[in-house]
């Protein structure tokens, strides 16, 4: 099947898995020295100017692509939730929590740090005046 980009627009994502409509397709990605399209773009969510964000949607996703609609499988992110974790609250998809920033568990890294002002003692660093 032959189709073009601007066909492709007119078409409406509806994926399989849930059975929500995502929106149109609004961008088709390729990698240019092979030839091969990647995915689609849809919109992904509705929201206001800079909230709105968009969903990529990989080639191996995309179930069927019919004369009014795209057909897809893809288990979408978990949404916000509004608390301070930034992450969306049960449904099983809630990635784990980040690990700690230092393992020691301490406040300082556990290597020395890299850089800084040569009255600091750092062998090897060259002051700011000799970069001028």
């Amino acid at each position: 099947m032959e189709t073009s980009f601007s066909e492709l627009r007119t078409k409406e994502v509806i994926n399989t898995a849930d059975g929500r409509r995502l929106g149109k397709v609004c961008d088709l990605v390729f990698c240019y020295p092979e030839n091969r399209v990647l995915g689609i773009v849809v919109p992904g969510g509705r929201g206001f100017g800079f909230w709105k964000s968009e969903q990529f949607i990989d080639m191996k996703n995309i179930i069927k692509i019919g004369d009014d609609v795209i057909l897809v499988n893809f288990n979408m992110p978990p949404k916000p939730c509004g608390h301070k974790h930034g992450r969306g609250c049960g449904g099983g998809n809630t990635p784990p929590p980040p690990p700690p920033l230092y393992p020691s568990g301490g406040g300082n890294p556990p290597y020395p740090p890299q850089g800084g002002a040569p009255s600091q003692g750092y062998p090897g660093r060259r002051s700011y005046e000799e970069y001028e």
